[in-house]
C-alpha cells in the first residue's frame, strides 16, 4: 500500500513532465519516473580537480574489470555488511578473499574517527561553516581524511548536509553546516575534496530530509519538487559534483516511501539527474526490504544484519536468492558492485592490496580483543594505538578561533588588555571532573561543551577548557583572578565574584545530538531554545552586578539571547559553537586579540522558536505513522524572517570585528556570449551491462565444504543447495520498468556528476572594493546575495562569499563569479533549471540584512527583464 501511494504521489507531482518522455503513456506507467535504477557509466567529471588517472571514467574501467571476474556471492559480499559488531569497524562489508580484497571499513564521523584513541577531535561542521572560509573547509577535510586513512579506514561517514537545519532545535544540525544551501554546498564540496585527496571515500549524509530526530525512523516528509531542488538537494548536488564516492540514505520516509528504497530520490534525482556514479549505502538499520531497496537504488546495506529469517539480513543470502530467482536482475547487482568499486578506485592510490591495514577496533579500547566481537571469538591484537594526530592541533585551534562569532562588543570592551581583575563564571568554563570522555558519546552536559552527542562524536585526546586557558593568560598578564565560580546554580557566589571584578566572563551552553541518547528530557532534538542548566539565570545574575560582562556561548545552534543583547551591562557576546579539542586556546586567542574574529553566524537568531516558521514535530496525531508537510517551501531561516518582516536578534551572516570595513564600487558584468538557456542533456544511456554469468546450480552458491560459520556474521551464501527459501511474494509489487535494463533517456538537467555542465557555466562577474578603515588588521567576509525576482522567491539568497585579509588602510578588489545555477529556479513542468524573465539584482555587504551595495543584473542574450516585485 505504501508503494502504491508513493507512485501515485509522484504521478501527480510530475504530471506536467509525463508528456516529455515517450514511455509515459498512462498513469499505470508512472513508475518509469524512478525506475529502473540507473547504472553507472564512464562519464566526465564536472570539476577540474580530476586528473586522468583518478577520474570517474578511469575508476569505472577498473571497477568493471574487477567485478567481471567475481562470482555471484562475491558480488553480494561487497554489497552487504557483515553485521553489527561483527568486525573491527562500525560498518564492514564482506571482501573477496580469493583475490586478496578485504572488505571495506566504514567509520563515523564528521568530527574525527569514532571509538578510537590517538586521533584528533575537530571543530563541528557548524563551526567550519561559521568561518566562511573555503581554505579552512578544505584543510579540515584533508586533515580528517589523513586521520581516517592512518587508521586504515576506507569510507568516512561524513560530511553532512542532512539535516540541513530546517528547524533550529534539530539534534544533528551541528554535524552539518548551515540552513543555507549555498553555504552548505560550498562547505560539503570542499570537505569532500579534502577527505578524498587523502585516499578515503567520503560519504555525504543523510540523504535526504532527515531534519529532526523525533520520529526519525518513521516520519513521512511531504515535500514539493521545487523545494526539494532549490533547498535540500542543492548541497548534495555540490557534493556529487565534487566527486563524493558514497551517499548515505536516511531513516525517514519521503512522500510515502522510505529513503533507502525511494525510487524518486535515489534513482531519479541522485543517480539520474545528478549523475551520481558512486554507491548509496543505508543508514544503520534504515533498510526495510530486500527487493524494494535493491530496485529502489540502494547499493550497500549497513550494518548488514537485522532482516528476517532465514538469513537475518535483507541482503546477504536473501539477495543471492533474489538474483537467482530473477526478482533482482543480474545487471542491478553488477551495478551495485561496480559503483562500490568505482568509488574505491577513484580515491585509493595504487592497487587494492596496498592500502593501510585496519589497526584499531571500534568495540574495545584494549590492545587485545575479539576480532569478531559479536561472536566473542578470535582474540588477537586488535588495537595498535596508531597516532594519527600529526600537527592537526594548530589547524583545530585556528578553525576554533576563526569560527567564533562576535555578536556584541559594546564600547570596544574586547579585545581584553590585561584587566586588573577578572571573574570566570559558569560550569561551561571548566573541565569535566572525570575527563572529557567520561560520558559515552558525550551523552551529558558536565563541564565545557566542545561537541554534540551521538554517533557523530569522537574520543578527545585532550580538551583544553576555557578555564585552563584563561588561567594561563591571567598568570602571564599578572591579572588577579577574583574567583572561578563553576556552579550555574549558586547565583549568590556568581554575583559576589562578578561584583568584585573589573571584567566578568560568564559561560553558558546548550547541547543536542542523536535520539538514542536523552539528556535532561532532550531526545536528540532540543526541546526549546533556552540555555541549559540555569544558564539564562546565570547570565542575568552576573550582568546585574558587573557593567563589563562578557557572555560566551557553546551551543549547536541559536538560543534565545535577546535579553542579553538588550542588557546594558552585557558588553560582549561571543558564540563559540562546538570548537573541538582546542576550545579554550581558540577562545583566548579571540578574547585577547591575537585573532581578530572573522566568524559569521551560519544561522539566524530569532527571538522565539515560533519566529522560525517551520516547527519541529514533537507529538504526531498518529505516532505510528507520523507525517509532516514542509509547507514553508524554500522559506527557512533568514529567508523566512525577511518574508515575514521579522527582525531577528542576529541575522544570518552577521558578525563583528575589532576593525571596520567599507564597501564601494560594485560593478556587474555579463560574460560575453552568455545566454539564458543552456544545452539540455539528450540521448540515451545505453543498455545495462551484465558482467559474467550467474550459474543456476544452487550448490555453486553455498558455503565451501567444511567452512565453519561464525554466528551472527552475515554471509552471502545460500542456506542450502536444495531449494530457495526466502519469501518472493514482494516481486509482484514492482512494475516491469523496475527491472528494465534497456537504454534509458538522459534527463535534461543531467549530463555529468552534479548536473548538467551548463549549470556551472559562469554567467556574471561582480567586483567590489573593500577597505579596512580601522586601526588593526582583520578579515572581512563579504557576502553576495541575489534577488531572483517574484513573490514566490525569497527576498535574497546567498550566492557568494569570500575571506579577505586586510591591514589597516589596505583595500582589495574582490570578484565573485555567478553561475547559471546561481541565478536560476527549478521549473517543475520542464524538469529543468531555468532563468526566469523577472528582473534580478545583486546585493553585496557584510551580512544578509546589511547589503549597502546593489546592482541590476544585465539580462542575458535573448531575454528582456520584466519587473520583479509587485
Amino acid at each position: 500500500m505504501t508503494r502504491t501511494l508513493s507512485l501515485l504521489h509522484f504521478h501527480l507531482l510530475l504530471l506536467p513532465f509525463l508528456q516529455l518522455l515517450p514511455s509515459a503513456t498512462a498513469a499505470t506507467d508512472t513508475p518509469f519516473l524512478g525506475f529502473p535504477s540507473p547504472w553507472a557509466r564512464p562519464v566526465a567529471s564536472n570539476t577540474t580537480e580530476d586528473d586522468e588517472s583518478s577520474s570517474w571514467a578511469a575508476a569505472h574501467a577498473k571497477a568493471v574489470a574487477f567485478v567481471a571476474g567475481l562470482t555471484l556471492t562475491e558480488k553480494v559480499n561487497l554489497t552487504t555488511g557483515t553485521g553489527w559488531e561483527a568486525d573491527r569497524c562500525i560498518g564492514m562489508t564482506g571482501g573477496v578473499p580469493r583475490v586478496g580484497f578485504r572488505g571495506l571499513c566504514l567509520m563515523d564521523g564528521p568530527v574525527g574517527v569514532r571509538y578510537t584513541d590517538k586521533n584528533s577531535v575537530f571543530p563541528a561542521g557548524v563551526n567550519v561553516a561559521a568561518t566562511f572560509s573555503r581554505r579552512l573547509m578544505r584543510l579540515r577535510g584533508e586533515a580528517l581524511g589523513a586521520e581516517f586513512r592512518g587508521k586504515g579506514v576506507d569510507v568516512m561517514l561524513g560530511p553532512v548536509a542532512g539535516a540541513l537545519g530546517r528547524v533550529p532545535q534539530g539534534g544533528r544540525n551541528w554535524e552539518g553546516f548551515s540552513p543555507d544551501p549555498y553555504l552548505t554546498g560550498v562547505a560539503i564540496a570542499e570537505t569532500v575534496g579534502g577527505i578524498q585527496s587523502r585516499g578515503v571515500v567520503a560519504c555525504a549524509k543523510h540523504y535526504i530530509l532527515n531534519e529532526q530526530e523525533h520520529y526519525r525512523g518513521s516520519i513521512d516528509v511531504r515535500i514539493d519538487d521545487r523545494t526539494m531542488h532549490e533547498l535540500y538537494l542543492w548541497p548534495f548536488a555540490d557534493a556529487v559534483r565534487a566527486g563524493v564516492g558514497s551517499v548515505m540514505c536516511s531513516y525517514n520516509k519521503i512522500n510515502g516511501t522510505y529513503a533507502c528504497e525511494n525510487e524518486w530520490t535515489t534513482n531519479y534525482l541522485l543517480k539520474n539527474e545528478l549523475g551520481f556514479q558512486g554507491f548509496v549505502m543505508s543508514d544503520w538499520g534504515a533498510q526495510h526490504t530486500t527487493l524494494g531497496s535493491a530496485l529502489g537504488g540502494l547499493d550497500m546495506a549497513m550494518p548488514g544484519d537485522g532482516g528476517p529469517a532465514p538469513y537475518r539480513a535483507w541482503w546477504g543470502g536473501a539477495l543471492t536468492e533474489a538474483v537467482l530467482r530473477g526478482d533482482v536482475p543480474q545487471w542491478r547487482l553488477d551495478d551495485m558492485a561496480v559503483r562500490i568499486m568505482t568509488a574505491y578506485f577513484r580515491v585509493h592510490t595504487g592497487n587494492y592490496t596496498s592500502r593501510p591495514d585496519i589497526n584499531f577496533s571500534a568495540w574495545t579500547n584494549q590492545t587485545v580483543g575479539p576480532l569478531y566481537p559479536a561472536a566473542n571469538q578470535s582474540f588477537t591484537v586488535v588495537n595498535e594505538h596508531v597516532d594519527v594526530q600529526s600537527d592537526h592541533a594548530s589547524l583545530i585551534r585556528e578553525i576554533g578561533a576563526k569560527s567564533i562569532v562576535l555578536l556584541k562588543n559594546q564600547e570596544g570592551l574586547l579585545p581584553l588588555n590585561k584587566p586588573a581583575t577578572l571573574a570566570i563564571v559558569g560550569d561551561d568554563a571548566r573541565d569535566h571532573p572525570l575527563g572529557p570522555n567520561a560520558c559515552p558519546e558525550r551523552g551529558c552536559l558536565n563541564g565545557t561543551l566542545a561537541m554534540g552527542y551521538g554517533s557523530g562524536t569522537a574520543e578527545f585526546p585532550y580538551l583544553v577548557s576555557p578555564l585552563t586557558a584563561l588561567q594561563l593568560q591571567v598568570q602571564a598578564d599578572n591579572t588577579t583572578l577574583i574567583k572561578a565560580v563553576t556552579s550555574n546554580w549558586d547565583l549568590d557566589a556568581a554575583r559576589a565574584a562578578a561584583a568584585a571584578a573589573d571584567v566578568a566572563i560568564v559561560f553558558a551552553a546548550a547541547t543536542a545530538g542523536e535520539n538514542f541518547i536523552t539528556i535532561d528530557g532532550n531526545a536528540g532534538d532540543r526541546n526549546n531554545l533556552t540555555l541549559w542548566a540555569n544558564g539564562d539565570a546565570l547570565i542575568r545574575a552576573v550582568a546585574g552586578v558587573n557593567p563589563n560582562t562578557v557572555v560566551v556561548l557553546h551551543t549547536p545552534g541559536p538560543v534565545i539571547i535577546d535579553y542579553a543583547e538588550q542588557h546594558p551591562n552585557v558588553s560582549a557576546i561571543l558564540w563559540a559553537g562546538l570548537p573541538g579539542q582546542e576550545s579554550g586556546n581558540a577562545l583566548v586567542d579571540v578574547l585577547y586579540g591575537r585573532v581578530n574574529p572573522q566568524g559569521r553566524t551560519p544561522f539566524s537568531w530569532g527571538k522565539s522558536v515560533e519566529d522560525y516558521g517551520a516547527q519541529l514535530l514533537f507529538r504526531a496525531e498518529n505516532p505510528r505513522a507520523p507525517t509532516q508537510t514542509f509547507d514553508e517551501g524554500v522559506f527557512i531561516d533568514y529567508r523566512w524572517f525577511v518574508k515575514q518582516g521579522m527582525r531577528p536578534t542576529y541575522p544570518f551572516g552577521f558578525g563583528l570585528s575589532y576593525t571596520r570595513f567599507q564597501y564601494s564600487g560594485l560593478s556587474v558584468q555579463l560574460r560575453e556570449g552568455a545566454r539564458a538557456r543552456y544545452e539540455a542533456a539528450t540521448g540515451e544511456t545505453g543498455p545495462a551491462p551484465t558482467l559474467g554469468v550467474v550459474e543456476p546450480e544452487l550448490e555453486r552458491h553455498t558455503a565451501p565444504e567444511g567452512f565453519s560459520r561464525i554466528s551472527p556474521y552475515v554471509y552471502p551464501w545460500l542456506n542450502n543447495s536444495v531449494s530457495l527459501v526466502s519469501n518472493s511474494t514482494a516481486a509482484g509489487q514492482f512494475p516491469p520498468a523496475a527491472k528494465n535494463g534497456s537504454s534509458q533517456p538522459v534527463l535534461p538537467a543531467s549530463g555529468a556528476p552534479g548536473g548538467n555542465p551548463g549549470l556551472f557555466e559562469v554567467m556574471y562577474t561582480a567586483t567590489v572594493t573593500i577597505n579596512n578603515v580601522g586601526k588593526v588588521a582583520g578579515t572581512e567576509i563579504p557576502q553576495l546575495y541575489i534577488q531572483l525576482g517574484g513573490s514566490d522567491n525569497p527576498f535574497s539568497v546567498l550566492r557568494g562569499f569570500d575571506e579577505v585579509e586586510l591591514a589597516p588602510g589596505e583595500s582589495k578588489n574582490v570578484t565573485f563569479e555567478l553561475t547559471r545555477r546561481d541565478v536560476s529556479n527549478w521549473n517543475t513542468a520542464t524538469q529543468n533549471w531555468e532563468i526566469t524573465d523577472l528582473e534580478k539584482l545583486v546585493l553585496v555587504g557584510g551580512w544578509s540584512t546589511n547589503t549597502p551595495l546593489s546592482a541590476r543584473l544585465p539580462a542575458p542574450a535573448g531575454m528582456t527583464w520584466r519587473q520583479s516585485w509587485e
